[in-house]
């Protein structure tokens, strides 16, 4: 099987999802191979040449060379104006380049003028066309190789954004010109947001042979004759063990569940699409993570959780990693014990991303969050204290909130400015399938038939324009708060804010033993 993960996201770590699906294969015996399509594609495009023509541009062009290396350094991670500029010039090549195509492209981001993620038919024409999208170069000379060379029967897709799926679908179309009768599979988190609507219709078939939702470990194997009891193995990295991911040290990204155990927020993409909790014991899970870092050696783990339980954040504070580690986490009561919090720290945890979302008590219980406000506070100053970076969510525009509670949420977040490391600031989307939609005034949020929100007429007139304006005229334009918001790492926000801390605080000079690619860099293979 051939496994491929299509650009474009973040190209700072290995697909996790494909490494989860390629270690269960090898453990049965079956043959794999995992394709990261987008460090390479990425990489492709930015070897090219693309018009020069303005000062910007050729000085992008001259500065290339270090500003890639630079993010594979952990001095830029010292000075965020220095890392601003490589991203922003890093940028600027990929969107000379993709000019001429009618697209524009981002080291997280790709549009195309003409066709639209959120149609099936557009899609469905860009596998017609592959030749018109612009990683086409590339994949014209990857893929014929790499097939030829595995021989696979089937090939998958991981699709998780919007961003990857005009490209994965010219992949796929330009695989089904090679060898016609290659059996595709699809499968990923923005595919499992598809097939999970009640209105869904496969507009695919002929074209893609099978789509999974949720994890794909026992269709694959199913597909390969294997009915398994136990799908249950550790990720296979090994395929791209080495790939010059943009970052200055091997990050190791790693599920510990599925689904969230908390569950109940009235806005859950996962609520609304029925998706279940499951969850690894504690001791599998440190006894997994500890077999992943002893193979790995990664300067980071990155756990994907939606949201870390109590009893695993227990777990890992009574058993370090002896390595940094980053995650999700709730306001939960574990957190307002200052001791914990230090254990937690001890035990590697560098930085946590909470989901606060708003800092009115009302709204918070309207949207079932399950948030204290007060116990949110002691939790903010408690990780504080204990040296634990914090990268807090807000939403704004939700149904409960009105302009009053807006300015609420900007006075929690001036309370506890000196508490916060990052912020993220988000503005509220409906889900189609959800109870709110129901209940709402509702219409076509974008244009397509696989467009997985809804616009909706707020109850207290707080639109989205209104949310803008007060977002740009007052919480962001705050001089307590313009400051938070400037440390956040353009493009690879909270994948990259945790080397930042690390990068300031005792990590480098105090780490013994590993790879020494954490103060050197990455090597880049065949550059």
């Amino acid at each position: 099987m051939l496994l491929i993960h299509p650009p474009v996201s973040k190209p700072c770590e290995p697909p996790a999802g494909l490494a989860t699906l390629a270690g269960a294969l090898r453990r049965h015996g079956i043959p794999c191979m995992l394709l990261d399509a987008n460090i390479e594609g990425i990489l492709s495009l930015l070897g090219g040449q693309g018009r020069d023509n303005d000062t910007w541009t050729r000085r992008a062009y001259s500065h290339l060379a270090s500003n890639l290396a630079a993010l594979e350094q952990w001095d830029a991670y010292t000075n965020i104006g220095r890392y601003t500029r490589a991203v922003t010039e890093i940028t600027r090549i990929l969107q000379v380049v993709t000019l001429p195509y009618g697209s524009t492209l981002g080291l997280a981001n790709f549009t195309d003028q003409a066709r639209s993620p959120l149609s099936s038919a557009d899609l469905l024409q860009a596998s017609e066309m592959p030749e018109k999208n612009v990683f086409y170069h590339y994949f014209q000379q990857r893929l014929p190789a790499v097939l030829e060379q595995e021989n696979p029967s089937i090939v998958g897709f991981s699709l998780n954004y919007l961003s990857q799926a005009l490209i994965a679908f010219a992949m796929i179309g330009y695989v089904k010109k090679l060898s016609p009768a290659m059996k595709i599979m699809l499968g990923g988190g923005l595919v499992t947001s598809w097939l999970q609507r009640l209105d869904w219709r496969n507009p695919f078939a002929g074209l893609v042979d099978a789509m999974v939702a949720g994890p794909g470990e026992r269709p694959l194997l199913a597909l390969a004759g294997i009915q398994a009891a136990d799908d249950s193995s550790l990720p296979d990295y090994d395929p791209v063990r080495g790939a010059p991911y943009f970052s200055p040290g091997r990050v190791l990204p790693y599920s510990v569940s599925l689904g969230c155990y908390w569950g109940r927020c009235s806005f859950c993409p996962e609520k609304t699409e029925n998706r279940g909790y499951r969850c690894s014991t504690s001791q599998d899970v440190l006894h997994d993570l500890k077999a992943l870092i002893a193979r790995e050696n990664p300067s980071l783990v990155h756990l994907l959780d939606n949201a870390l339980s109590p009893s695993l954040l227990a777990a890992l504070a009574a058993c370090p990693l002896r390595v940094p580690w980053y995650g999700f986490a709730r306001f939960t009561s574990h957190l307002t014990d200052l001791d914990f919090c230090r254990e937690l720290k001890r035990s590697g945890c560098t930085m946590l991303q909470i989901g606060l979302e708003s800092g009115d008590q009302g709204v918070l219980d309207a949207l079932q969050k399950g948030i204290d406000l007060t116990e949110a506070g002691e939790v903010l100053k408690n990780l504080k204290m204990a040296g634990i970076a914090t990268y807090v969510y807000l939403l704004f525009g939700t149904p409960p909130e009105t302009y009053a509670r807006a300015q609420k949420t900007l006075d929690f977040i001036l309370d506890h400015r000196d508490c916060l490391d990052f912020l993220n600031l988000a503005i509220f989307n409906l889900p189609s399938g959800s109870l709110d939609a129901r209940e709402l005034d509702t219409y076509d949020f974008y244009d397509g038939d696989l467009c997985l929100y809804k616009g909706f007429v707020h109850p207290h007139g707080w639109h989205r324009k209104l949310v803008r304006r007060f977002l740009d005229k007052e919480f962001r334009r705050h001089p307590a708060i313009a400051p938070i918001l400037r440390r956040d790492p353009p493009v690879f926000t909270s994948n990259h804010a945790p080397f930042f801390v690390m990068a300031h605080g005792e990590y480098i000079r105090n780490r013994k033993g590993g790879s020494s690619s954490c103060q050197k860099g990455f090597p880049r293979k065949g550059r």
